[in-house]
C-alpha cells in the first residue's frame, strides 16, 4: 500500500511530463502500424503526393486534435464573440495576447504532430515513397548518373533490387529520411530546453514559490468540483422538487454570469497585486468591483498552468 501509495504521488508531481509520454507513444505506435499495414506506396508519378500526405497529413490532423483538447484554446475563444463581452485591453494589446497564447497552445499541440513526423522519417517509408516521386530527386541523381531514368526513381521503394544498386552508387533516400529525422529529435530537444531555460529565467516567482502556486491551482481546481458538484445538485434538487410539488421556489444564491465571465478571463500576473487565480482575483477584489480587478498584469508562459485549472470541469 506505501508502494502504491508513493507511486501515486510520483505521478500526480510528473503528470505533465507522464502525459507528453503518452501521447509519443501512442503517436510512434500508430505510425508504425500506418506504415506496415495501411501504407503501400503507388510507385508510380503519385508517389510524391501519397508519400507526403502520409508524412504530414496525420500531423496536421494531430496538430487540430492537440488544439481541441487544449483547455486554454476553449477559454480563450469561449465567449469571444459574444456582444455581452467587453474587453479591456487595447487592440494592440489584445492582439500580443493573442499571439503568445498562440504559442504557447501550438508548442503543447505539438507534441504529437512533431513525434509523427520524428518517428516516421526514422522509418523512411513515407519519406522514401515521396522522395522517389520528386523531379528534384531525379534530377540530382541524373546528374550523378545518368543511367537512371524518372521512371526507374518511381519503382524504386517496390523494387529492393534496384534500390540497394541505386544506393550503392548514390547516398539512399533511407539515410537521408533517418539523417532528417535525427535532426529533427536533435532540434526539438534543443529548442524545448532553451525555451524552459529563457522562461525559468523571466520567472517572478522563485522556485519554491512556484511550487507552491502549482500546489495552489491544484487543490483549488479540486474543491472548485467539488464545490461545483454540490452547488448544481442543490439547484437541481430544488427545481425538480419543485416541479413535481407545484411550490414557488425558496431563494437560491447562484454565480451571475457577469460573475462566471470574471473569473474565465485568462490570467495575467501583477507583481502589485499578486494573485494565484482569477477566482483569487475575484474574492480578493470585492468580487471583482473593485478597480485593481480590471489592472492588466503580465501574461508570462512560465504561469501558463494558471489558466488550465477546472479542466475536469469543463471537460476539455
Amino acid at each position: 500500500m506505501d508502494r502504491f501509495r508513493k507511486a501515486l504521488d510520483f505521478c500526480i508531481r510528473h503528470q505533465t511530463t507522464l502525459s507528453y509520454s503518452i501521447v509519443s507513444l501512442l503517436t510512434a505506435g500508430s505510425e508504425h502500424i500506418f506504415s506496415s499495414v495501411v501504407f503501400k506506396c503507388p510507385c508510380n508519378s503519385g508517389n510524391m503526393l501519397y508519400g507526403s500526405s502520409f508524412l504530414l497529413a496525420p500531423a496536421f490532423v494531430l496538430l487540430l486534435l492537440g488544439y481541441m483538447v487544449s483547455a486554454r484554446t476553449w477559454r480563450l475563444f469561449t465567449g469571444t464573440c459574444s456582444p455581452e463581452k467587453h474587453f479591456q485591453r487595447s487592440p494592440w494589446g489584445a492582439c500580443a495576447s493573442f499571439c503568445q497564447l498562440l504559442v504557447l497552445m501550438t508548442a503543447k499541440a505539438s507534441v504529437a504532430p512533431l513525434t509523427w513526423i520524428a518517428v516516421a522519417l526514422l522509418g523512411a517509408d513515407f519519406y522514401e515513397c515521396a522522395a522517389s516521386g520528386s523531379n528534384m530527386t531525379a534530377s540530382l541523381l541524373h546528374k550523378f548518373n545518368g543511367n537512371y531514368t524518372q521512371e526507374m526513381l518511381f519503382k524504386m521503394p517496390c523494387n529492393k533490387e534496384l534500390s540497394a544498386k541505386i544506393s550503392s552508387e548514390w547516398v539512399s533516400l533511407q539515410a537521408q529520411s533517418q539523417l532528417i529525422g535525427w535532426f529533427l529529435i536533435a532540434s526539438i530537444v534543443t529548442v524545448s530546453l532553451i525555451s524552459t531555460c529563457v522562461t525559468r529565467c523571466c520567472s517572478p516567482v522563485s522556485y519554491l514559490q512556484l511550487k507552491f502556486w502549482k500546489i495552489y491551482s491544484k487543490k483549488e481546481q479540486e474543491l472548485f468540483e467539488i464545490k461545483a458538484k454540490e452547488h448544481a445538485t442543490k439547484l437541481a434538487e430544488r427545481n425538480t422538487n419543485c416541479f413535481f410539488e407545484a411550490t414557488d421556489p425558496a431563494p437560491f444564491h447562484t454565480p451571475s454570469n457577469e460573475d462566471w465571465q470574471k473569473i474565465s478571463i485568462l490570467y495575467t500576473f501583477n507583481s502589485q497585486e499578486q494573485y494565484y487565480s482569477m477566482i483569487h482575483k475575484y474574492v480578493s477584489t470585492n468580487r471583482g468591483s473593485s478597480a485593481k480587478f480590471n489592472e492588466e498584469g503580465q501574461d508570462l508562459s512560465v504561469l501558463a498552468f494558471v489558466d488550465e485549472t477546472h479542466t475536469s470541469v469543463s471537460g476539455l
